[in-house]
């Protein structure tokens, strides 16, 4: 004797061994003999073979037309054994009646399973919107293999153009667009973005890389709301300074002055001014909203988003001829030693004397006319030549409790596009790549009164006991990376107590959150506690960590990613094939003259700081990758020795710009300004 029987949803059928009450012995064609549970058991035959009657029975359900069958079928619960005596006849064999199972058990549409081999038949409402969904999967399961043939072809049809970014990076995979991608990727034997690019679909490297940034960081575009620059509705005292900033000529956000008084007294009054949007713009407001979205400025070559709109900006930063609200620290220092014998925080308004642009001025401010060795013919002579020897006063201390200098010994690079623009770059412009030496004496200056300030203020809020947001570093080990938090723990890397960002309101919402808390310590001193916006154990200020840290990884990501592209369009341009370079790591070489790290062939035993030539073999736009190999050693043994940094940061740096489903986004590094 034979049975069929149902396991897990799949039919077997094999000869009978043996049977008790509850269960049988089963042996399959196979000869693995199987334990079945009586109640599984739906039909028992002498003949055909097991084999023989799955076969049959499959060929004839095939065969069954459901409407038909759904029309014989009984009103109420049913055998399969009685639909197929209804729909074949009266004498119905045993392939038939498996037939009629297979046929019922995968038609769910239709029929209903109520157990061992019973079914009930669906409403017909229910079998026709089953009807109609079946045949919506159907046509764009055409539409599917349409698609995948027509970018086989090299077209791209116009919907998979129109979800191209979603497609590639935040992909629905059950969308038949996507699913059209696929099926054509694996027709063609070509990767999704190179398939893509063959059909049209991807046309402009660099639009590429930027309408791919905006679909993943502003899905609803770069344009902000309509908003006012609210009014500072106190009165603030004018201070009896005349202040300078030192910027690019580019820059419009202005965040910072600096002013010096009392030269040639033996007292001077060092002070650092920060615009004041804090003072207007309050927690929770429309204008806080937008910036809490953005978090922070985007910049790129040529181009940057900001995260204020510039009518906004033009209203708190300090641009020279005018007299703008402020939030100052000024640092009494003895004259000689710079010993700092108080210190003190102010909300005023400071006449901005100049917007010094250190583009214009980095050839002729230098060490050697600040240090009275050279003329110095420009204007804030005497006061930039006290901020020098300050910084150089203040880097000194620094380097004293990190535990060794720091080093700067790759400079810093400008990019610069051909003409003026009034719309973001289409990558088609020229580029200018100029080089600056990084730590000149403009930079020195800046950076040193920013940190001066930051530290001072991290210091004051954990003083008062208020919470800001603070930038640490446990130690210089490898590995030990700068956090940020809301206590104020040391900063190793940069040898201070503490350190906020507090001195970039107009382009960082750290800061900007910061300053709030600054300004309530400068209103309410000892109470500021009680009326800051943010209260120890704020749950707010974590969640703005969180939103800034993950927004401005991505921002630092694309500038880097965007700059490395320009870079590959500089060496195009100028039809560069062979640069100089150093080795640092596993075959990784960073160019002498360009901010471009990559891997080239042959330089991998090599060891660390060795000077080589490299070829340039192929550039890749698209996925930013570089193709080198070496052509010959300069040196005889390694001369120079990489300055501190990330190595996972130097591997990002070499890395192409990853374009599958899945998004890397680089570390930001931390800033002094």
């Amino acid at each position: 004797m034979f049975a069929l029987f149902d396991d897990a949803g799949k039919f077997l059928a094999g000869r009978v061994m043996s049977e008790a009450d509850a269960s049988l012995q089963v042996e399959l064609d196979s000869g693995k003999r199987v334990k079945v549970k009586a109640a599984n058991v739906l039909l028992k035959f002498e003949q055909p073979a097991p084999a023989v009657l799955l076969a049959e029975a499959r060929q004839l359900a095939n065969d069954i037309d459901l409407d038909l069958a759904w029309e014989f079928a009984p009103e109420g619960e049913f055998g399969f054994a009685d639909l197929a005596r209804d729909y074949f006849d009266a004498k119905a064999g045993v392939a038939q009646q498996a037939a009629a199972l297979f046929r019922l058990y995968d038609a769910p549409h239709y029929f209903r399973r109520a157990g061992k081999g019973q079914f009930k038949k669906a409403p017909e409402e229910t079998v026709k919107a089953a009807l109609l969904g079946i045949e919506r999967k159907r046509q764009q399961q055409l539409q599917i293999e349409a698609w995948a043939e027509e970018l086989s072809r090299g077209a791209c049809p116009q919907p998979i153009q129109d979800q191209i970014y979603k497609i590639l990076f935040k992909p629905d995979k059950n969308g038949p667009e996507y699913k059209a991608v696929v099926e054509a990727s694996k027709r063609s034997h070509k990767a999704p973005l190179d398939l893509l690019q063959a059909a049209g679909a991807i046309t402009s490297a660099y639009q590429f890389h930027w309408k791919r940034f905006l679909f993943e960081n502003f899905p609803k575009g770069t344009g902000f709301p309509a908003l006012s620059a609210p009014e500072i509705k106190e009165e603030l005292p004018l201070a009896p300074v005349r202040a300078f900033s030192v910027d690019d000529s580019q820059t419009t956000e202005i965040d910072d002055a600096l002013s010096v008084q009392g030269l040639g007294t033996g007292t001077v009054v060092f002070g650092v001014h920060i615009a004041a949007p804090g003072l207007a713009i309050a927690p929770d407001s429309a204008v806080d909203k937008v910036a809490r979205e953005r978090l922070s400025t985007v910049y790129m070559p040529g181009w940057k988003i900001t995260m204020l709109p510039d009518d906004v900006v033009q209203a708190y930063t300090l641009i020279e001829g005018r007299d703008c609200p402020a939030v100052s620290i000024y640092f009494t220092l003895d004259e000689a030693t710079f010993e700092v014998r108080a210190r003190e925080t102010k909300l005023e308004r400071v006449p901005i004397a100049a917007n010094l642009r250190h583009d214009k001025l980095d050839g002729i401010v230098t060490d050697a006319t600040l240090s009275g060795a050279a003329p110095a013919d420009y204007a804030f002579a005497p006061e930039l030549a006290f901020a020098w020897r300050l910084a150089k006063h203040l880097k000194a201390q620094r380097e004293i409790v990190r535990g060794k200098p720091e080093t700067f010994n790759r400079p810093d690079y400008n990019f610069r596009l051909a003409g003026e623009r009034t719309e973001a770059p289409n990558g088609s412009e020229a580029i200018e790549i100029g080089v600056r030496a990084r730590g000149s004496s403009l930079d020195l200056i800046v950076a040193e009164a920013m940190i001066m300030a930051n530290s001072a203020w991290g210091g004051w809020l954990a003083e008062l006991g208020l919470p800001g947001i603070y930038r640490s570093q446990a130690s210089l080990a490898p590995g030990i990376k700068v956090r940020m938090g809301v206590k104020a723990l040391p900063h190793a890397g940069m040898g201070v107590a503490q350190y906020t960002w507090a001195t970039s309101p107009l382009r960082r919402y750290v800061d900007l959150v910061n300053q709030w808390q600054i300004i309530a310590c400068a209103r309410h001193g000892k109470t500021a506690a009680l009326a800051a916006p943010f209260k120890p154990k704020d749950a707010q200020l974590f969640s703005i960590i969180s939103g800034f840290e993950s927004a401005y990884a991505a921002y630092n990501g694309f500038q880097n990613g965007i700059e490395r592209f320009w870079t590959l369009r500089w060496l195009q341009q100028n039809g560069s094939t062979e640069l100089t370079a150093a080795v640092m790591k596993d075959g990784l070489v960073r160019a002498d003259e360009l901010p471009l790290v990559f891997k080239a062939l042959g330089c991998e035993g090599l060891p660390r700081g060795s000077h080589v030539k490299v070829r340039i073999t192929g550039l890749d736009e698209m996925t930013l990758d570089v193709h080198a190999t070496l052509i010959e050693r300069l040196d005889e043994a390694a001369v120079a020795e990489e300055p501190e940094g990330d190595e996972d940061e130097l591997e990002a740096a070499a890395a192409p710009l990853a374009l599958a489903i899945d998004v890397n986004e680089a570390e930001p590094a931390d800033a002094q300004s």
